[in-house]
């Protein structure tokens, strides 16, 4: 499902324990890390792709997390042409994202990466929430920096200067 403009629309999660720390995971087979993400389908509210996606990659229901909050409109990134399938080339440009700010309110020991029958993460691990934007792959890093933002405030937390 792409809209008018190229964008395919999805979801993202900051997954926070009550250290404030973010669940960061690497993706599989790569040393890639990121937030867990992925496709609204047809029919979907925001929400239910966030609890699906939330459930599929990293193994936690809807009664393991409390919505703090989420982001007040889409952030959108381009995808790099050569990451864009040849038959979407002419209609796809990228992604629109609603964030979701999530607290663990279950424990470390419920997040199970393979819960999936074809997971997105071979391992993950709490960090800092302002994660650094360059281990952020480049043409994400400016959708990261807005949600950390803009959604850091329900943590009461300020950004560092490196994101101002």
């Amino acid at each position: 499902m792409i809209d008018r403009d190229g964008y395919r629309p999805n979801v993202g999660i900051i997954l926070c324990n009550k250290r404030n720390e973010v669940f960061w995971g690497k993706r599989v087979r790569e040393y890639a890390w990121q937030f867990p993400q992925g496709g609204i389908q047809q029919g979907e509210s925001p929400v239910q792709a966030m609890y699906r996606e939330l459930d599929e990659e990293v193994g936690l229901e809807p009664h393991h997390v409390k919505i703090i909050g989420r982001t007040s409109g889409w952030l959108r990134y381009d995808v790099p042409r050569q990451f864009v399938r040849r038959e979407t080339r002419a209609s796809y440009k990228g992604q629109k994202q609603i964030w979701f700010l999530l607290r663990l309110v279950g424990r470390d020991s419920d997040v199970s990466l393979r819960k999936s029958e074809v997971p997105e993460f071979d391992a993950w691990r709490w960090h800092p929430f302002f994660v650094p934007l360059d281990s952020v792959v480049d043409f994400k890093r400016e959708v990261y920096k807005q949600a950390l933002v803009e959604l850091s405030p329900h943590l009461k937390l300020r950004p560092p200067r490196t994101y101002q």
